[in-house]
């Protein structure tokens, strides 16, 4: 069956005599959780924090954990589920956990012993978003009479703000069926202590148990993240505010604290710009400025400056501008900076990013790699035979972690805070760096001998090959970037980003550019731009940082043309039946072209390994007796993807086909990418307005031969001739003809 005639999905069938059915490779069965699970993984973390963080638990919270223990499995469950929602007030009548058993024993067991209680002034917020618009109006009403029927309940809401009392409008009739969660603070803290943030919830231990997110197993080996009482309420005073921010929850800019450690100044750093931005929204200038003015991180910076400038105040701005660039935060921060003080008070009119943007060369793709650009690239290097690989954040991570794995999951390794954490320890603060100072400098020192850094490298993946980490991914070609930017690369250039990435990976860790190229033994560094894409500020720093340590470093800009020299391959599939992971393909065909010119044809039955409907036989003419020796895809894996190396995909309604493809290698465990070309999405924008676009019709109106329709080969070669026309238009086009 052809992309071009799809036909309704059919229920699975069993697989043909004569060959075992292929089990996909890759896909995990759905694991089914107990009724209970949340109340399973509160257990486990609660346990989990009594444990590392005695010392910083007090009284009250030991009480209250005595008190949630006290309470019936029901009610202990109930609170679990609603503690784990958005808000703190809900309607009784619309709970629904069977599992739980009877729901009105467990609430009044929560409001006598003080879990749950009726909404008042400290749940206005929550009480406003849990009541329906009509309810909202007739209460406002009571008080404010002639308020208009029609107002959406975002316009109520800011009623309820800015012109009513609460004492007014949060009357018994409103709250009539509704109760509000107490000791949520609690909770929250709890969560904080143990993932390092109060903005998720359980859901995490479930995505465990799905298989979808890994966790360290066992309860040993842990260090907590804080040590005193203080200092971890200081931190989650910043970690509740921002989950109040982004719930939308209105949050007060005065008495905050003074952060006691990195984790509570960079908690309060997202807050400021999170408010920040919010009061920009909002057209809230002042506020705005007030908010930035709490942070010292480089964001909050920068839109101070900037919001200071727009409002005319020049002179304060230089002020706020001075004292960044007297005590930057990063390098980033230092590139920020110098260029808004140059821009603002020197003769300097372009960004950066602009002045980059305009020494980039050009290099020319075709627009098959439209979407794909970076890939499109490599392969442009690579066919005038450069080295090229997509690098961007993975080649660096990579060395990286290689480079210190001794030292952050070696002996003497820190220990983590908690087992969902994603970075090694030390690496989510400045921690890292300030421990192991001599080590690292130690370390690096290996990069002044190039042979000695690669084997060591190569013998760390080796002996490491497949180990969770948090950093990077491994695969099989790990090591191919790395490998040859050691290899060419000056080692003081690679100390320097790395010990530079050591001091504060979090921020070093985004932003590197797209590729690798190595051409006459020299690397370098591309950020490739097509039309439209604008260069990050990160992405800038970056470069300039990149630069600093002695590496060629750059942007390159696309522009999209029709490339004469492009391989493309017209590929058709004929399956037992539409989309699905239960449906095969039984036909593969595939003509190659460069240039307009055939210069290769590849075709083959392949045994589905399941029953072919009878309606798809009478369509195609494949019958399962003719496939019953054909060849699995299996067999013909290797010699297709050698067919279409270097090649755009091509087919009508490529979608189809290739998903196919993709399919059939997934099932083996191996990725399947190409840039594709849709030969019916090119005819419709090229020759619009007719009737149909499907395979048959435009070969009959271009004079195509198309005498074996629905057969792989044939439609193949009539998309292919379809290719030429619109390759020809397209080369009309940018000539001007």
């Amino acid at each position: 069956m052809s992309g071009h005639d799809r036909q309704r999905e059919l229920p699975g069938c069993p697989p043909l005599p004569g060959r075992a059915a292929a089990e996909p490779s890759g896909l995990s069965r759905a694991r089914t959780l107990p009724a209970r699970y949340y109340q399973d993984h509160f257990a486990e973390m609660l346990a989990f924090v009594i444990r590392e963080y005695r010392p910083v638990l007090t009284g009250p919270d030991h009480r209250l954990i005595e008190a949630f223990r006290a309470l019936d499995a029901d009610a202990q469950g109930l609170y679990v589920r609603l503690a784990n929602r958005k808000g703190r007030v809900f309607r009784a009548g619309k709970l629904n956990y069977p599992e739980l058993g009877d729901l009105d024993l467990a609430l009044r067991s929560l409001r006598r012993s003080g879990w749950l209680g009726v909404p008042d002034r400290r749940d206005v917020e929550h009480v406003l978003r849990a009541v329906t618009r009509s309810e909202l109006h007739a209460a406002l009403s009571s008080c404010r009479p002639g308020i208009p029927p029609g107002l959406r309940k975002a316009d109520l809401i800011e009623l309820a703000r800015a012109h009513a009392s609460p004492d007014e409008w949060l009357t018994s009739q409103l709250l009539r069926g509704l109760f509000a969660l107490r000791r949520t603070s609690w909770v929250r803290f709890l969560l904080f202590l143990y993932f390092g943030d109060a903005e998720g919830g359980l859901n995490r231990f479930a995505l465990r148990d799905m298989g979808r997110v890994r966790a360290k197993a066992g309860l040993e080996g842990f260090e907590p993240r804080f040590s005193d009482p203080q200092e971890a309420r200081n931190a989650f005073f910043y970690a509740l505010k921002l989950r109040s921010a982004g719930l939308g929850l209105p949050v007060d800019l005065s008495g905050w604290p003074e952060p006691m450690n990195d984790m509570s100044a960079r908690l309060r750093d997202r807050l400021a710009v999170t408010l920040g931005r919010r009061g920009e929204a909002a057209g809230q200038t002042d506020r705005a400025l007030a908010a930035y003015a709490l942070g010292t991180g480089s964001e909050c910076r920068e839109r101070r400056v900037r919001l200071l400038l727009s409002a005319g105040h020049k002179e304060q701005a230089g002020e706020c501008l001075d004292a960044w660039l007297a005590d930057p935060a990063g390098g980033d921060d230092l590139v920020v900076a110098a260029d808004l003080r140059d821009r603002v008070f020197g003769r300097k009119r372009t960004t950066p990013a602009t002045d980059l943007l305009k020494q980039a060369d050009f290099i020319d793709l075709d627009d098959a790699w439209a979407g794909a650009a970076e890939r499109g690239a490599v392969d442009y290097f690579r066919r005038k035979g450069i080295e090229a690989w997509r690098a961007e954040n993975r080649l660096w991570r990579t060395l990286f972690g290689l480079t210190f794995w001794p030292l952050l999951y070696g002996p003497g390794k820190p220990r983590a805070r908690s087992p969902f954490d994603r970075l090694p320890p030390g690496l989510e603060d400045t921690s890292f760096y300030a421990r192991r100072r001599q080590e690292i400098h130690a370390v690096l020192e290996m990069f002044d001998d190039p042979d000695r850094a690669r084997a060591q490298l190569l013998k760390t993946s080796a002996a490491n090959y497949d180990t969770p980490n948090g950093l990077f991914r491994w695969a099989p070609d790990l090591m191919a970037a790395p490998g040859a930017l050691v290899v060419h690369a000056n080692g003081s250039a690679i100390a320097t980003v790395l010990e530079a990435m050591a001091r504060d990976y979090r921020r070093m860790r985004h932003g590197f550019p797209d590729l690798l190229v190595v051409e006459d033994s020299v690397p370098r560094f591309v950020e490739i731009k097509a039309d439209g894409d604008a260069l990050r500020p990160n992405q800038v720093a970056r470069l300039v940082q990149l630069r600093r340590a002695g590496f060629a470093a750059d942007v390159i800009r696309v522009r999209w043309r029709p490339d004469p020299g492009q391989v493309y391959v017209v590929v058709d599939v004929e399956t037992t039946g539409g989309r699905g992971p239960q449906h095969r393909i039984t036909e593969l065909g595939a003509v190659k072209l460069r240039d307009g010119v055939v210069i290769d044809r590849y075709q083959t039955l392949l045994n589905p390994q399941r029953r072919i409907p009878s309606r798809i036989t009478r369509l195609t003419g494949i019958s399962e007796a003719r496939v019953a020796a054909a060849p699995v895809f299996s067999d013909v894996a290797d010699s297709f993807a050698q067919f279409l190396k270097d090649a755009v995909f091509v087919a009508h309604n490529v979608n189809f086909d290739y998903g196919f493809v993709q399919q059939e290698f997934a099932r083996l465990g191996r990725k399947f990418r190409r840039p594709k070309l849709c030969t019916c999405a090119s005819m419709r924008k090229l020759f619009p307005g007719r009737r149909s676009y499907a395979l048959a019709p435009l070969s009959r109106e271009f004079g195509i031969d198309l005498a074996r329709h629905h057969r792989a080969l044939c439609d193949a070669e009539a998309a292919a001739a379809l290719l030429v026309i619109i390759q020809e238009r397209r080369n009309a086009g940018q000539t001007g003809q």
